[in-house]
């Protein structure tokens, strides 16, 4: 704590060395902007490569010694759902829900809420947890923990700013760390800014544009520093389309609507059944047999099972043969469903992507379609699941084209988009994630009012002794 303290007064004595009142405000307003962004990008690319590595690790063992899975699954699951029941509950999950709460509770009065949803803590145990969830066979990304990790890094920022320090919104930076967070995971500044405009917030986007610019930009930049210029999933073949190619688009993306909509509707049914567990060995066993199922479904079906899924998505889009077996978007689906309600760290925007993929290769196939058209609907399938989830249509429209530079086919991907958040709004009116937020909100609620309770009960004793 001297040491931060002695960096603040540093600062502080270089910047009254500047005359220009104007410039020195500007200044001071933007730093914490910059540096939070360039803290998150360089975490984000340390993240990035751990989690693969961690991804190699499975399919190294599970090549050698299959068996082994269904030992290492449940125990591996066991461990990254304790260490987050343990030292951090809230960083269980994708992280978006998370962060969309802390947003709402941004403000000095429930600053101490914000904490329990946004720090360093949260952020820590959110990468060990994901790390071992997909070692043992998890069906996660980290994209989504990526975002509630950076925006953790800009809250913290924001409360380490000193008390002559121009007032800085602490919403705004939650808002533009949650943004530069998503940027740096896909390689994807645009992405990062609809997302930030479409998901998180309805403050307008004038109020902090200047700051989530930069914020994405330099987040975007020290990524791109590390691992060069790159895209996600790499420059797909889209030649030769015309536009009788609707007529399996769009029954694609009304599939991959209903399907991802169910999806989120069967994780959410099972958390609410399985709050009825109360004892932690209950607990335990029902993550064991979640490690045990997943190490089952790969053993006695397909690895593919495991991990992201990212790697289904670069083998259907960039190989000759595009042929995927039939089972494996129901494997895409369940995996997520059984992996998300252990309650571990992990995130479902990858798997969303590579569930979507399969679904759209698999159409593709039975349809008999050009190696440029199955290009097509992977990615439409891609587009179209990402927003049953979410329903944030523009997103993942901007996401999937930014991670495939395909920009000759905004029109099938928009309309696949669209067309999927219409059926998911009409089998559910809130997305997955705003009910999850829902769900944070109302714990932490109803733990205050605990805590009040408690604290009455005790005053009303203490006076009456």
């Amino acid at each position: 704590m001297e040491i931060i303290n002695s960096i603040k007064r540093i600062i502080k004595s270089k910047f009254d060395l500047i005359n220009n009142e104007k410039l020195k405000k500007n200044i001071l307003n933007a730093f914490p902007f910059w540096l939070g962004a360039f803290i998150a990008g360089s975490v984000a690319v340390l993240y990035a490569r751990l989690f693969a590595w961690a991804e190699l690790g499975t399919h190294f063992i599970f090549e050698r010694a299959n068996w082994s899975f269904f030992i290492l699954s449940p125990v591996c699951f066991v461990l990254a759902w304790w260490i987050v029941a343990k030292f951090a509950p809230y960083s269980r999950g994708s992280g978006i829900p998370q962060v969309s709460a802390a947003i709402e509770l941004s403000n000095p009065k429930h600053n101490y809420k914000v904490n329990k949803l946004l720090s360093l803590r949260v952020a820590f145990i959110k990468i060990i947890s994901s790390l071992i969830l997909v070692f043992g066979g998890g069906v996660i990304g980290r994209e989504g923990p990526t975002i509630q990790i950076s925006a953790s890094i800009f809250k913290k920022i924001n409360d380490l700013l000193p008390s002559w320090y121009p007032k800085i919104s602490k919403q705004n930076m939650i808002i533009t760390g949650a943004a530069a967070g998503l940027a740096a995971a896909f390689n994807t500044p645009l992405g990062g800014i609809v997302f930030a405009i479409e998901e998180l917030t309805k403050v307008h986007f004038s109020f902090f544009k200047s700051a989530l610019l930069t914020g994405v930009i330099i987040a975007g930049l020290t990524a791109l520093v590390f691992l060069g210029p790159y895209l996600y999933l790499g420059y797909p073949q889209l030649t030769g389309i015309t536009a009788w190619i609707l007529l399996a688009i769009i029954p694609l993306a009304l599939l991959t609507g209903l399907l991802g909509s169910i999806m989120g509707d069967i994780i959410l049914y099972i958390f609410k059944k399985k709050s009825a567990l109360k004892k932690n060995y209950q607990k335990i066993i029902y993550v064991a047999i979640c490690g045990l199922i997943i190490a089952s479904l790969a053993f006695f079906i397909d690895i593919k099972t495991f991990g992201s899924g990212k790697e289904i998505m670069v083998s259907t889009l960039f190989t000759e043969d595009k042929k995927i077996l039939w089972y494996v978007p129901f494997l895409r689906i369940i995996g997520p469903i059984i992996t998300f309600s252990t309650g571990a760290a992990g995130g479902i925007f990858a798997p969303a992507l590579s569930a979507g993929a399969s679904i759209g290769a698999v159409l593709a196939n039975t349809i008999h379609l050009s190696s440029s058209a199955t290009n097509l609907l992977i990615l439409c399938g891609m587009a179209g699941f990402l927003t049953s989830i979410t329903r944030s249509p523009f997103t993942s429209c901007i996401l999937v084209l930014e991670m495939t530079n395909t920009h000759n086919v905004i029109f099938y991907i928009m309309i696949s988009a669209l067309l999927a958040n219409l059926v998911a709004t009409l089998i559910s009116r809130h997305s997955f994630y705003d009910q999850l937020k829902d769900q944070y909100l109302g714990e932490i609620l109803k733990a205050e009012t605990q805590q009040e309770t408690t604290t009455l009960v005790v005053e009303e004793i203490v006076i009456e002794k």
